[in-house]
């Protein structure tokens, strides 16, 4: 074995991502095309440039032949770990550690079993703030270069925006991908602001010691209905979705940070939410090759570090009645021979019921490596995954080689997004934080990056019905304005109710908005110039949201309503006077759809997914 100790350079890595977050986040937010420079839509891959070269001693199969079993099966874990700091979290989150990992710290956890990754999570209580974060992956590094094998870890997050977002205010929150995909449709297929919102996302990601991020979503939205996707697609077009995704892709590695296209081989037309059961996907493969596969291919001539697998039974690729997770003829035969990517296959998360209904917990890591998987995120029994795989190739069901395999394409992932890269030693672990606290401030929530989120939502809102020329409202008469609706749960760090936000920015502009809660709108309608009531997912049939948008339409008040998240919800509801789609309910989207409505900006969005028996794929008007 051997000596770790002088791998102390290595654990720098927030001190790395300090500087490569500057340089990106000011290349995020400037000129489409500076001088010499790539434009937005070049087809290069994205992650050229800030794209830092591994250190020269770094030699990936040098550094596996000195780790033992234990340490090569431990890098194909990325494992969740409690608290909001990696050696001193709060003692509730540390009995959760020792409960479940038999340890009490994310640092301990990362040196029980030799982690490749940690993913971070709200819930998990990792996400406070972005200093926070930053002083947390800083931690976790200094674990991992004095523990086992000194191999840096390779830290994710979900931060797809939009829908999805698990870090916060004061942190950048920007559209999510229908709202892209709209926008796109309507600058003429421009995938320049897609990609610059990747840009400013991986920038603030980088700062803050993230490198991979399970994002961009390449599943194509075919089905209303649809649970678990929706508005995190692009849209239903296939090759509209594969240019976004691509985009997306050259803007998160432009900015150092390792994308991911999910989920493979497409979940955009499965009626079942992979979380909580084991969805079936009913195309043939004349659909899946016309429907599903162009946003992957697409992905993968992006240069896409890491594709996600999806936890669904796919019959026409494979009818084993495995999912495609534990897919070999999937993972392999169509995602690495078909389509030819060579990158790092990372399985959903494999506490998902989806993945669990047919085989145990100790079978299914083995099981997706077999399938050609690389990193196994999220076993819902960590100990238990880790001796699995181990006893698999002391069996000889899995060989070392086989292990190796993954854990050069994992190295050598880490080494191209600079985790390898030598950085100079600090003497202290506040030194660390310190260094890390001022990559967060020079890059995360800057006013630059606001204003580019503020920038691309301008163009996002769709103006789907006007047919008396309602809007645009003139603010310089001060209407008086109702606003109501369903407030769900705002995404994280967003100030909410959805309807507080709305009201506030309408106000904020000149009208004099209210918003009241749906018991009492009804009521406090007349007298109103208009109404604008928020919907959210509704329902087919009878709801609580239908007979609101009746009763509102009852009182002679002219109704706008806002579908705050997916825009199926007007052929669902009565025609009201105008009708508005947001994509999001996140701030950033709602003060965008404030502005459309006082015609401060135009409405620009274009539906990216047809509205059944309503409005097609593309619709969108104008003032």
């Amino acid at each position: 074995m051997p000596n770790h100790a002088s791998r102390r350079t290595l654990l720098t890595v927030a001190a790395v991502a300090a500087v490569t977050a500057a340089g990106a986040a000011s290349a995020a937010v400037g000129p489409a095309r500076g001088p010499g420079g790539p434009a937005p839509d070049d087809p290069r891959p994205g992650d050229r440039a800030p794209r830092r070269s591994p250190a020269p001693r770094f030699r990936p199969r040098e550094t596996m032949a000195g780790m033992s079993l234990a340490e090569l099966v431990g890098q194909l874990f990325v494992s969740r770990a409690y608290g909001h700091s990696a050696t001193g979290p709060d003692p509730e989150d540390a009995e959760r550690n020792e409960a479940l990992f038999g340890v009490r710290t994310a640092a301990e956890l990362v040196a029980r079993y030799h982690l490749g990754g940690i993913v971070y999570f709200g819930w998990a209580h990792n996400t406070r703030s972005p200093r926070q974060i930053a002083e947390l992956s800083a931690g976790l590094q200094r674990a991992a270069a004095d523990s086992g094998a000194g191999v840096p870890l390779l830290l994710s997050i979900d931060q797809e925006h939009g829908a999805v977002a698990r870090v916060g205010k004061p942190a950048t929150l920007l559209p999510g991908a229908m709202a892209l995909g709209a926008l796109a449709l309507g600058t003429g297929g421009s995938t320049a602001e897609a990609r610059r919102a990747a840009r400013v996302a991986g920038a603030e990601l980088a700062a803050m010691g993230i490198r991979h991020n399970y994002a961009p979503v390449a599943d194509v939205n075919v089905d209303p209905a649809n649970p678990v996707i929706g508005v995190r697609s692009f849209g239903a077009d296939p090759h509209a979705v594969a240019a976004l995704v691509a985009a997306q892709i050259r803007g998160y590695q432009g900015a150092g940070v390792a994308a991911t296209a999910k989920h493979f081989p497409g979940h955009g037309d499965t009626g079942t939410d992979s979380h909580v059961g084991l969805p079936l996907m009913r195309h043939t493969r004349a659909q899946w090759e016309e429907l599903d596969e162009p946003p992957f291919r697409a992905a993968v001539e992006a240069g896409v570090d890491v594709v996600m697998t999806a936890h669904i039974v796919f019959p026409a690729l494979d009818p084993s009645g495995d999912p495609a997770t534990l897919s070999r003829p999937i993972v392999t035969g169509i995602l690495r021979e078909r389509l030819g990517f060579r990158g790092v296959v990372v399985t959903d998360a494999l506490d998902m019921a989806g993945v669990r209904q047919k085989y145990g917990d100790d079978r299914v890591p083995v099981l997706a490596l077999k399938a050609g998987c690389d990193q196994l995120l999220n076993p819902p029994d960590l100990g238990l995954a880790h001796r699995s795989v181990v006893a698999a190739v002391e069996s000889g069901e899995l060989t070392r080689a086989r292990i190796e395999e993954s854990v050069l394409r994992i190295l050598e992932l880490k080494a191209r997004r600079g985790l390898f890269d030598a950085a100079e030693p600090l003497a202290t672990p506040a030194e660390e934080a310190a260094r890390a606290v001022d990559a967060v401030d020079a890059a995360v929530g800057i006013p630059a990056h606001l204003a580019a989120a503020g920038e691309i939502a301008d163009r996002t809102t769709t103006l789907l019905a006007n047919p008396v020329g309602l809007l645009p409202l003139d603010p310089a008469a001060r209407p008086l304005l109702l606003v109501t609706g369903t407030d769900p749960v705002s995404p994280t760090g967003t100030t909410g109710p959805p309807t507080a936000v709305l009201a506030r920015e309408l106000s904020a502009l000149g009208c004099r908005a209210t918003a009241l809660p749906p018991s009492r709108a009804v009521a406090a309608a007349p007298g109103n110039a208009a109404v604008l009531v928020c919907t959210y997912n509704v329902p087919e049939g009878d709801s609580p949201q239908r007979e609101l948008v009746a009763g509102l339409l009852a009182t002679g008040v002219p109704v706008v309503l806002v579908a705050i998240r997916n825009p199926y919800d007007p052929a669902r509801l009565p025609a009201c006077a105008a009708e508005l789609a947001t994509y999001t309910w996140t701030d950033v989207e709602l003060r965008a759809a404030a502005r459309v409505v006082t015609g401060t900006v135009r409405p620009v969005g274009r539906l990216p997914v047809p509205v059944p028996g309503r409005y097609p794929l593309g619709h969108g008007l104008a003032y």
